[in-house]
């Protein structure tokens, strides 16, 4: 007889439930919080909403956030980038503020550690290593995230008027040998499909022109992720295609020196449109189809202005 096949007891999450601020999140993931401290599986863990420090004890829990000094001090770093959204990711009429932060993981250490064990409750293909120290972190902020949180605490006063929510981030090497404008990638669960994500890669990449280093995200790509990188490389090159002068023919060229994209990754996604003529034409042997492009775009509802304003970006000497 054959056992039947059972899920590898590695793949289990060790935190059941975490309580992030005000919010229960259900972890999809194992970490790797101490185990001398959390324990080998723990019924309910609570990360501060503000520095992601964890316990798994209320009253500590909430000691802490009576003091904790993001609370007050806001994220730590640097904003990179303001921007105000027009209603496009997941607000109904009003606009929300986002701002990105870069904070370094040498001068910020045990903030680094701490938002890498909270993200890899809700990554599976990502390892999360103590030394966060070779890497940066672009931090997604907002003043009204959807859903709020909470931020009154029993026995003290009021929280101050306007306090940064972390939504979600992503982390890029110092120094990568291949490249990658991108390490890892997480929008927090409870603000996902809002398009967040989008603007993360948007900002990645606008990072990687200004710094003018082509490259992408680190591979493999979990299948979460490449479903989202997809929609941002289609609608990205979808844009650039149908800005441009109707009888320019554009090469992979030319759609990497604009976007940033390499070449491998917009021949995959040009191929999954479907809008390549694979015709002798100009001596090339397959030709983009702008017709098609259009078509792709208006069949699939897909918005390609771009996630990010260029022009939202703050110089190192304005920051």
């Amino acid at each position: 007889t054959t056992k039947p096949q059972t899920k590898p007891a590695s793949v289990d999450p060790n935190v059941l439930e975490v309580v992030f601020g005000s919010l229960l999140i259900k972890p999809w993931y194992p970490s790797f919080y101490p185990e001398e401290l959390v324990g080998r599986t723990v019924e309910r863990l609570y990360v501060c909403q503000w520095c992601f420090k964890y316990s798994k004890e209320l009253m500590g829990f909430l000691g802490h956030l009576r003091g904790c000094e993001r609370r007050v001090g806001g994220v730590p770093g640097a904003c990179v980038y303001k921007s105000k959204s027009d209603g496009r990711n997941g607000e109904k009429g009003g606009e929300r503020d986002w701002e990105l932060w870069e904070i370094d993981g040498g001068e910020y250490k045990t903030y680094a550690q701490n938002l890498s064990l909270f993200a890899k409750l809700f990554l599976d293909t990502k390892s999360v290593f103590y030394d966060v120290t070779t890497f940066l972190y672009y931090l997604l902020v907002t003043s009204s995230p959807s859903p709020s949180i909470n931020t009154s605490l029993p026995t003290t006063s009021s929280p101050p008027p306007k306090q940064q929510q972390v939504v979600g981030f992503f982390s890029k090497e110092k120094m990568s040998w291949d490249n990658n404008n991108l390490a890892c990638i997480l929008v927090f669960p409870p603000w996902q499909k809002q398009g967040l994500g989008q603007i993360l890669m948007g900002a990645s990449y606008e990072i990687s022109k200004r710094e003018g280093r082509l490259g992408g995200p680190e591979k493999p790509l979990s299948d979460l992720g490449r479903r989202g990188y997809m929609h941002f490389w289609s609608s990205t090159l979808a844009r650039t295609i149908l800005s441009a002068p109707s009888k320019k023919s554009l090469t992979v060229m030319d759609l990497r020196n604009e976007t940033y994209i390499v070449p491998e990754d917009i021949i995959a996604t040009l191929q999954s449109m479907e809008v390549l003529e694979h015709k002798k034409r100009g001596g090339a042997p397959a030709v983009i189809n702008k017709a098609r492009v259009r078509a792709w775009v208006e069949t699939n509802q897909v918005d390609i202005r771009p996630p990010v304003d260029p022009d939202g970006f703050i110089a190192n000497d304005e920051s």
